[in-house]
């Protein structure tokens, strides 16, 4: 099939390469590039880097409402679809009309659960125990369109966001192959959303990592996988932020934010249901240190309270 991917992040790797291999890959559009790291050099979207490497056609408009050259350009390919996966622009109704079937959406999520921007940290933090990938029709609205197939997967206890993402983003790509398959066959189904069952998945804030010492254990350490790849777990020390960067859970028992024991595994706070153990934390304009080195270094005691 002739198709065109429009994405943008390390997610949408594996179906670029799908389609690569499987299809007639004609152009890849990702977000411009931006400047990154302390040099604040440009640097490319992953998609856009491996287009360039494979020698594929990429285009990085800055805005596509009312870009009738680009609407041109998509229309001259004569594409029989196109594919978008976190490309991280809502696309115009004048766009979405032009290939032959539209475009299919790679969302990673159970549609209509957590549609967004970050349905995989959201899964994480409210404890989900199964995920997998949404191949949807694109409609102006955020992931509103039928879903046309599903591929599911569980929820390890030890995931975090860093490697449901690879895991994700992997099986994406199985199912927007699959999907493509159906549909040259003419047997890919149009589902509707329930939209009453629909929850939402927005862009997390740094305050999301904020750890609440008074929720119970489990909420914590949801917490603490959904925002492992950013904004990571954080509390407060004395006024000043201690991010948290490896935990376990507990048993002992005691006040929330509590610090209940210290010793060379860790230091032991209490929550709202039996306790984390910090093992790896990073005070302010500091390098990672055990929790251990930090309570020697800082002076903290046993009934000392984070917060």
């Amino acid at each position: 099939m002739r198709v065109a991917l429009f994405g943008s992040p390390d997610f949408a790797l594996p179906s670029l390469e799908s389609l690569h291999r499987n299809h007639e890959l004609l152009l890849v559009v990702s977000q411009p590039d931006k400047p990154a790291g302390r040099g604040k050099r440009l640097q490319s979207p992953a998609t856009a880097q491996r287009a360039k490497d494979l020698g594929i056609r990429l285009e990085q408009p800055k805005r596509l409402k009312n870009q009738q050259d680009f609407f041109d350009l998509i229309s001259d390919l004569k594409l029989d679809v196109a594919i978008t996966a976190a490309y991280g622009k809502i696309l115009p109704q004048a766009l979405l009309d032009i290939p032959k079937h539209g475009f299919l959406n790679v969302h990673a999520s159970l549609l209509p659960k957590y549609r967004g921007a970050a349905p995989i940290q959201w899964a994480l933090i409210e404890g989900e125990q199964e995920t997998g990938i949404s191949i949807m029709q694109t409609e102006a609205g955020l992931d509103t369109g039928p879903v046309r197939f599903v591929k599911k997967m569980e929820i390890s206890e030890k995931d975090t966001a860093l490697s449901l993402f690879a895991s994700l983003s992997t099986l994406g790509a199985m199912a927007l192959e699959e999907a493509l398959e159906r549909l040259e066959s003419g047997t890919l189904p149009l589902q509707p959303q329930d939209d009453s069952k629909a929850t939402m998945a927005p862009l997390l804030s740094k305050e999301d990592g904020k750890i609440r010492w008074t929720d119970d254990l489990e909420a914590i350490w949801n917490r603490y996988r959904g925002v492992y790849a950013w904004p990571g777990s954080w509390t407060l020390y004395r006024g000043a932020q201690l991010k948290i960067h490896q935990i376990k859970k507990s048993n002992e028992t005691g006040k929330p934010g509590r610090i209940l024991q210290i010793s060379q595994t860790g230091i032991t706070v209490g929550s709202g249901t039996a306790s984390l153990l910090l093992e790896l934390v990073q005070p302010p304009n500091k390098a990672r240190m055990t929790a251990y080195d930090w309570a020697n270094g800082y002076g903290v005691k046993v009934g000392d309270e984070l917060g």
